[in-house]
């Protein structure tokens, strides 16, 4: 997909797509910063659940062998760049280390190691959607309904394979939806500026929202399509921004257009709600975290006379775009799964983001 260049609403010469800082001007280029080398482990970390998916790739001949030879080229990569911060087009960070991991699972002709999951995933949370929409329906209180779907992104959001830790519960046992709404983090969160959007929501409507989405299954079928169906009813168009190429277990814009439709129903409504003004776009990314300096021309038409932004998960809404500023309101909503987000922000391991900045005009 071609990349437009910047997302249209983003404040470009403020922006840098990486909010925690792996280096300083002051650090020496040859050795790698204590804050490189934590997340380099990071990324090492997650080599044994990325080589088990890849192993029972069934689309990909010789699968086993091919996924010993990515845990073994991405190892070799990840120590080189523990030895000399500058090779494989370092410093290392965030987006660079998710390009290198694809980048050799793609060379091997791995190109969605996750699908099998995904599918899975999807067909469990489509059939309990209109449960959890009418559970939500049925709170009259408007500040307690928004609140509820809120904390149902939350619930959603807690569904990724991308963390080591939370790939091996959930290949375990599952994760109940309804189970992780009630047992989340209590409030206040680690940023939480969820009344003051609730007090804004009930003053005042957006025209457009752009939603950039994370994960498949529960995160965008129980968490942010509920959310989603609460902003059409209240007459705010909706684009929702999915990836363009597969990558760990987010979303991609052709799965995406296939859940709406499973969804909808002949009349084209979501349980009740009209969906003439929900548009599915192709963000132009193909990794679990976004530099908004390259997203698709489709998405940046599109976005263009957007009132709201949202930035939904944590490679997203939180190690990208904590800090990204926009030309219009704006959201950033993630729950925070690895140790080193929380020492950076100063919360609880899965404590929850919700930052809202609105601009005055």
């Amino acid at each position: 997909m071609e990349s437009s260049g910047g997302f249209p609403l983003l404040m470009i010469s403020t922006y840098r797509a990486c909010t925690i800082p792996y280096r300083f001007p002051s650090d020496n280029p040859t050795k790698p910063t204590p804050t490189e080398l934590s997340w380099i482990n990071v990324f090492m970390n997650s080599i044994p659940s990325f080589r088990k998916r890849a192993e029972s790739d069934d689309t990909v001949p010789d699968a086993p062998s091919r996924a010993q030879e990515f845990a073994h080229r991405y190892t070799e990569i990840l120590e080189d760049l523990k030895k000399d911060p500058q090779s494989h087009g370092g410093p290392p960070h965030g987006i660079l280390l998710c390009r290198l991991r694809e980048q050799v699972l793609r060379e091997l002709g791995f190109t969605d190691i996750f699908k099998k999951v995904k599918d899975e995933e999807n067909a469990k949370a489509i059939s309990v959607f209109e449960d959890v929409v009418r559970l939500n329906d049925a709170i009259e209180d408007e500040a307690k309904r928004m609140e509820n779907l809120v904390k149902g992104i939350f619930a959603g959001n807690l569904f990724d394979l991308g963390s080591a830790q939370l790939a091996e519960l959930f290949s375990r046992d599952g994760i109940s939806f309804l189970a992780s709404c009630q047992n989340l983090v209590p409030r206040p969160w680690v940023i939480d500026d969820l009344d003051t959007f609730i007090t804004k929501w009930s003053r005042k409507s957006w025209k457009k929202a752009v939603i950039f989405v994370d994960n498949s299954g529960a995160d965008i079928i129980l968490g942010i399509l509920p959310f989603t169906r609460e902003l059409l009813r209240h007459g705010t168009q909706v684009v929702l921004a999915a990836n363009d190429l597969p990558s760990i277990n987010d979303v991609t814009y052709p799965e995406l257009v296939e859940i709406i439709s499973k969804l909808k129903d002949e009349h084209g409504k979501l349980v009740g709600v009209d969906t003439s003004n929900l548009l599915i776009a192709n963000s132009g990314n193909d990794l679990p975290v976004i530099d908004l300096t390259g997203i698709s021309q489709e998405l940046a038409y599109l976005a263009s006379d957007a009132d709201l932004v949202i930035l939904e998960g944590m490679g997203r809404g939180i190690e990208t775009n904590l800090y990204a500023q926009f030309r219009c309101d704006s959201l950033k909503i993630g729950m925070v799964k690895h140790p080193e987000v929380v020492e950076f922000l100063g919360g609880r391991l899965y404590d929850c983001v919700f930052k809202y900045n609105e601009i005055l005009e």
